[in-house]
């Protein structure tokens, strides 16, 4: 394997799943401050009043907001020389449409840039990692609305500005891709695009996530103009720092049909084609693929959200890098008896070949190579990077405070070594983040339980704990291969 020199090595988080202080400091609330928790047998669901006898995950988290030196030195001790982390918008403009930024929130993500960079840590910034503020879902229905792209724009704007000397680094929006995944539609559409109907919005009693309504039309509006709004904070970033790398963020759920019955094959090119290609290629090419206009006229999308100047700003603010999650893959059938399966927003058939995590994630690394070459070849001369690659699993704590994870191990190997199989065939690969390096909450289930970190975290799903940090073996491997530069696993 051949990594290369440079190659950057860390994890990766989300100001919501970590953070907590969700109103400290001025503050204001994110889509997530409004999500109850869950469990793996229990779908998270929303609640669009702030009720005291909640459980909202995102409000205390892990408490990164106070901890971050503490966990941020634990990182530089596993090697990292880059940290991915999300800006959450509202601790910038707490309702998303103010006048003028909050200083506070400013003047936080300063402190913790400054201490990455005290470890020689690059920080990785993601722009908007499921942090839409509140307020402009109810005031502007996400990006439903053209306004919204230029609140986005101004957030760019300021921040670009505040931290141009500091972060190199960034990606616009986390998974945008996931409102065309064919599960949790609704779901997707208010994490990713901040769309709800008024009715659940002003709904009283919790709503399942996955019962949210999902309008195609809206959903593409919205996906156009947060196309339009990355595009644009592409063009900004590189007129305030040239030296700026501005990637896109797709979650690859690599496909394979299931059998190879030709009309399987057929259907797993259109999804692959609609679920993983479309973003990535508007975002790189800076076009849209030919096979969307069909899809649209098939479907009765109106395509009149494409508004003059439109396209042009796209070809104008095409992506440096192509970053995308990689957790699982999945399989496309047209039998409507195949075994199916899910996970991280997708629903397919299920693989035969593979086994799966306790939430039912199946297991690939090889896919990550194939992923990695497939990429290689439809964008020629990108760089790639993964920013997500992670496996949730229950931990246990034994009597001396020790944390055996062999199987978080085993992941990890497996996955890193398919990657650099895939530098070998050719990839132009730069860098890796696992997913959730420090336990962190869940996004899918809104759960503690479901663990990821090279680092425990001593909070539960009953509210105990007291947030304390420990060292799993995982950790101790994962610096191995960080000291290493890949080559040794172990």
């Amino acid at each position: 394997m051949s990594f290369p020199k440079g190659f950057l090595w860390g994890g990766a988080v989300a100001a919501n799943q970590c953070e907590g202080a969700y109103l400290e400091d001025g503050k204001g609330l994110s889509v997530p401050d409004m999500l109850l928790g869950g469990d793996v047998n229990t779908p998270r669901t929303f609640l669009p009043v702030t009720d005291p006898n909640a459980f909202y995950p995102s409000h205390e988290a892990i408490d990164f907001y106070h901890h971050y030196k503490e966990d941020i030195a634990l990182f530089a001790e596993m090697g990292w020389n880059v940290f991915r982390l999300s800006i959450n918008w509202g601790r910038i403009f707490p309702n998303g449409d103010d006048d003028e930024p909050n200083e506070a929130g400013l003047a936080f993500y300063d402190s913790l840039f400054d201490e990455c960079h005290k470890y020689g840590i690059e920080p990785l910034v993601t722009l908007c990692h499921y942090e839409i503020p509140w307020n402009i879902v109810v005031k502007y229905n996400g990006f439903y609305s053209r306004e919204t792209i230029d609140l986005f724009v101004k957030y760019c704007k300021t921040v670009f500005t505040r931290y141009k000397d500091k972060v190199k680094y960034w990606l616009t929006f986390n998974e945008i891709n996931t409102p065309l995944m064919s599960m949790h539609n609704g779901m997707s559409n208010l994490y990713s695009l901040g769309l709800m109907e008024k009715e659940d919005i002003e709904a009283k009693d919790p709503i399942k996530l996955a019962d949210l309504k999902d309008d195609p039309q809206k959903k593409f509006t919205a996906l156009h103009n947060e196309f339009v709004a990355s595009a644009k904070a592409v063009i900004l970033g590189h007129e305030i720092n040239p030296d700026f790398m501005i990637g896109n963020m797709i979650c690859h759920i690599t496909l394979y049909p299931l059998t190879p019955n030709p009309i399987d094959e057929l259907q797993c090119q259109a999804e692959d084609s609609l679920k993983n290609d479309l973003c990535g290629d508007v975002h790189v090419r800076g076009e849209y693929p030919s096979f969307i206009y069909s899809y649209w006229k098939k479907h009765g999308i109106d395509t009149s959200f494409i508004k003059e100047g439109d396209l042009e700003i796209l070809k104008q603010g095409t992506v440096d890098m192509y970053t995308f999650s990689y957790y699982m893959s999945n399989c496309v059938t047209v039998d409507p008896n195949a075994e199916s399966t899910a996970g991280n927003m997708s629903l397919g058939a299920k693989n035969p070949y593979l086994k799966a995590s306790d939430w039912g994630w199946q297991i690939d690394p090889i896919g990550l190579r194939w992923t990695l070459n497939k990429l290689a070849s439809r964008y020629p001369g990108t760089p790639i990077m993964v920013v997500e690659n992670g496996f949730g699993a229950f931990d246990k704590v034994e009597e001396d405070g020790s944390i055996h994870d062999p199987y978080r191990i085993e992941y990890f190997k497996a996955h890193i070594k398919a990657m650099g199989d895939a530098i070998d065939d050719g990839a132009p690969l730069i860098g890796y983040t696992t997913w959730g390096p420090i336990d962190l909450v869940s996004a899918s289930t809104g759960e503690y339980a479901k663990r990821y970190g090279f680092v425990y975290v001593n909070r539960h799903d009953d509210g105990t704990g007291d947030f304390a940090r420990s060292r799993k073996d995982s950790f101790f491997w994962y610096k191995k291969v960080c000291e290493s530069n890949g080559t040794d696993l172990g």
